[in-house]
């Protein structure tokens, strides 16, 4: 496997073997009040981050990596105040991710070396992708607070895995 082939091995499993089963999980755990709810207003809702994780996703990857259209008005994504029902925030985000899966499967190597414009910035393939996968993680570490946060559970990531096992 070439080292292109390896990083967006690698961003793929980051991306749909850990952060969406974790986000969606999350999202399943709450109510529609609590899909919502926010601490103040200088903090965002499990609801707001979904719709912010949607729209970077599908600009950086979608957009910039497929060649989509950019349609994202960012700020949008945190104004929103349960305008969408949970079903309509999974969907969007179900589809948007299901095109992230194409255009990630069809990077050949040059791409990922490629500088794109995406959100003001140039960036290469390679950090277009990086980006996303700790982007979704560092929110999905949000969402899982606001998830324990508000149901006092442990969400179970790990679940029959030793993680005191050392290296040798």
């Amino acid at each position: 496997m070439s080292l292109g082939q390896e990083y967006t091995s690698q961003a793929i499993r980051r991306i749909y073997e850990e952060s969406m089963p974790r986000l969606l999980q999350c999202i399943k755990e709450v109510n529609d009040e609590q899909l919502w709810w926010r601490p103040n207003e200088n903090s965002n809702s499990i609801g707001n981050l979904v719709l912010h994780l949607t729209g970077n996703v599908n600009q950086w990857i979608n957009a910039s990596l497929g060649g989509d259209e950019d349609t994202r008005t960012r700020q949008s994504e945190f104004n929103n105040r349960k305008d969408l029902g949970r079903a309509e925030l999974i969907n969007d985000l179900n589809l948007v991710m299901e095109r992230a899966r194409q255009v990630i499967d069809q990077l050949d190597p040059a791409d990922l070396q490629t500088n794109y414009k995406v959100q003001g910035f140039t960036e290469s393939g390679a950090a277009i992708l990086m980006h996303v996968v700790e982007h979704l993680s560092y929110h999905v570490g949000q969402i899982t607070y606001i998830v324990k946060y508000l149901k006092n559970i442990d969400t179970e990531y790990y679940t029959g895995e030793d993680l005191d096992v050392t290296s040798v």
